[in-house]
């Protein structure tokens, strides 16, 4: 019976705080409510096999850079490196930019450390699925949201 009544709530919580706006270019902009997260972690913590939520991506065509316009929106860079040491730094982005040519790098200082963010990602799973790939060739990889710049 709790099961149920869980399972009530969890689709009336989806049903009611779950809101999708279509946008002009025909995308789609879903905004989740933190107490869904939190639902989810409860039945998590209960033992009830959450709702697999599946991720579905559409294919998006290729910007030409040269035709396109660069704007500044808020979305996700994968930090490589964070230390002291500048010459460590431009290496690490030396590094980087050998093996991947096409992905934009930044350093940045904030006294006393360097540090090293690659990459224009709209979404965090974009970044998260990079960072993975990373992970093999740098050590401390992670994830930070910040303005971005892309082409449109």
């Amino acid at each position: 019976m709790l099961k149920r009544g869980l399972i009530f709530i969890h689709a009336l919580v989806l049903l009611t705080f779950v809101q999708v706006k279509a946008q002009e270019k025909g995308g789609v902009t879903v905004t989740k409510d933190s107490l869904i997260t939190q639902l989810q972690n409860f039945r998590a913590a209960m033992g009830i096999n959450p709702v697999e939520s599946k991720t579905t991506s559409v294919p998006s065509k290729p910007v030409v850079r040269s035709a396109a316009t660069r704007i500044k929106v808020r979305g996700f860079r994968v930090q490589i490196f964070a230390g002291a040491s500048r010459n460590q730094a431009f290496s690490e982005q030396t590094r980087f930019r050998n093996m991947y040519k096409d992905i934009d790098t930044y350093i940045t200082y904030d006294e006393p450390n360097y540090r090293v963010k690659v990459g224009d990602f709209r979404s965090r799973s974009e970044a998260n699925a990079f960072m993975r790939e990373l992970r093999q060739y740098f050590s401390n990889v992670f994830v930070f949201s910040e303005n971005v710049f892309v082409y449109q």
